[in-house]
């Protein structure tokens, strides 16, 4: 990121970020400068980055009007996600907002209905079976494995099955080694956006070489369905055979792209790192660990969970909330006022950047007895009933909710369910672990773990 300069405050009660040091800070530990930031001035600050003006909100109510209240004020168009298209294109996750998105978001919410969530429980088991295959040569050998590699792989052959009735398990490793290659050059393109994308410099090449690899994978998915419709009952076929209802056409290939792309990264980027963070806390957290067994032992007595357990498992799904808590894959949002608007008492001048890092609403003192810890009963029911709706956001919230967060939720619980039930996962001593703020918040060095049965 380039420069931080005054601008001119809204109105006397909101802040000012003054200090141009505050540039190194952000670029060296953006999770550190969004925390530090707000404990200094206050839930709204003001700051200007580039040429944008930028307001920065750690408020529920805030991040509420802004994703509810006056939502359709507030739309995509900013630099954040203007910074995946050249990955995502216009796919839902990008799209601004509008009829456009309304229209894309109506096409595919019946695959993610409820009823649909049974075949995605045998996917997942299924999948896990795979795993453990592989998993067997490690625990009997004593050698280290990085689980966040591990559920990468996992969860990419899960949703491409669920989505598009696709193995890509023999392409996994291609598909996630080009990917991290496009994670990092967008991080480092959004602090220093020069040359473009289509000077031939050898960083641009790198990002070419990886996006063509990643367009491979998806082209190849399409055009199984497109030769076969028949075969498939998916979310792919459905949007294949989708028509306007003014003008008869269907989606072009470009924008079936698109959507493809965005359900196959966003659908299994964020719920591989939410687990592999939860391994990562288990592992340092033998109390809570102890606590999940005596709930997988008790409720499912060795055999495979299925969906229908999941009520049954109230303790597994808050080790996984609490783990989004502290480290929620979607760390940043950034939205623009398409008019002007009100936060509180301050005003929000039209076509203002407002933006707020999950991360940092996650450990807000004011809503969380214990921020800093990792303390899955901050999601006993009773501490959620007095809690601010949106002091907890890891799948945003309101219209533009993950159309995925469901699945996401059914997915992690049964993998953390049924890895924990048959091994303890221990870190290899000495390692370097640290949150890297990417397109999400993966670990830096990954997780290195030995595979230990129970």
């Amino acid at each position: 990121m380039a420069n931080i300069v005054d601008v001119p405050v809204a109105q006397e009660k909101m802040t000012t970020l003054k200090s141009l040091d505050s540039l190194r800070d952000l670029q060296k530990s953006p999770l550190l400068f969004f925390s530090n930031l707000t404990q200094r001035y206050g839930d709204i600050v003001q700051i200007r980055i580039f040429f944008w003006p930028v307001i920065i909100i750690n408020h529920p109510d805030y991040i509420k009007q802004v994703l509810q209240g006056n939502y359709r004020n507030y739309n995509k168009d900013v630099p954040i996600f203007n910074l995946f298209k050249p990955l995502l294109g216009n796919g839902l996750v990008t799209t601004y907002g509008g009829e456009s998105w309304l229209q894309q978001r109506r096409l595919m919410q019946p695959a993610f209905h409820r009823q649909r969530l049974s075949d995605l429980g045998h996917q997942t088991t299924s999948s896990i079976e795979t795993m453990f295959q592989h998993w067997e040569r490690y625990a009997l050998k004593h050698e280290p494995l990085d689980v966040a590699e591990e559920m990468m792989h996992l969860t990419l052959n899960i949703v491409s099955q669920a989505l598009f009735s696709i193995d890509i398990h023999e392409r996994a490793n291609l598909f996630g080694e080009a990917f991290l290659e496009i994670n990092a050059f967008l991080l480092e393109y959004f602090n220093r956006p020069f040359p473009p994308l289509n000077f031939p410099t050898p960083r641009n090449r790198r990002f070419h070489r990886a996006l063509k690899t990643l367009n491979t994978v998806v082209y190849d998915i399409m055009k199984q369905h497109q030769q076969a419709p028949e075969r498939h009952q998916d979310l792919l076929s459905m949007l294949i055979e989708a028509r306007d209802e003014e003008t008869g056409e269907g989606m072009s290939n470009q924008q079936l792209r698109d959507e493809v792309m965005t359900l196959l990264v966003a659908g299994h980027e964020t719920a591989a790192n939410g687990l592999a963070w939860s391994w990562y806390l288990l592992a340092e957290h033998p109390e809570v660990e102890q606590k999940l067994h005596e709930e997988l032992d008790r409720v499912l007595a060795g055999r495979i969970p299925t969906i229908e357990d999941l009520p049954n498992l109230p303790y597994t799904r808050m080790v996984f909330e609490e783990t989004m808590r502290l480290y929620p894959p979607v760390w940043i949002i950034m939205r623009k006022a398409l008019d002007e608007d009100e936060l509180g008492e301050h005003k929000i001048p039209k076509q203002t950047y407002v933006l707020w890092s999950t991360y940092a609403m996650h450990r807000h003192p004011e809503f969380w007895e214990r921020p800093e810890q990792f303390y899955p009963e901050h999601f006993l029911p009773e501490q959620v009933a007095k809690r601010p709706r949106h002091a907890y956001i890891p799948f945003s919230h309101g219209p533009r909710i993950c159309i995925g967060n469901n699945f996401a939720m059914v997915e992690s619980q049964l993998i953390l369910a049924m890895v924990a039930q048959r091994y303890r996962l221990k870190l290899v001593p000495d390692q370097k672990i640290e949150p890297q703020p990417l397109m999400t918040l993966r670990p830096k060095y990954g997780i290195q773990v030995y595979i230990e049965p129970r």
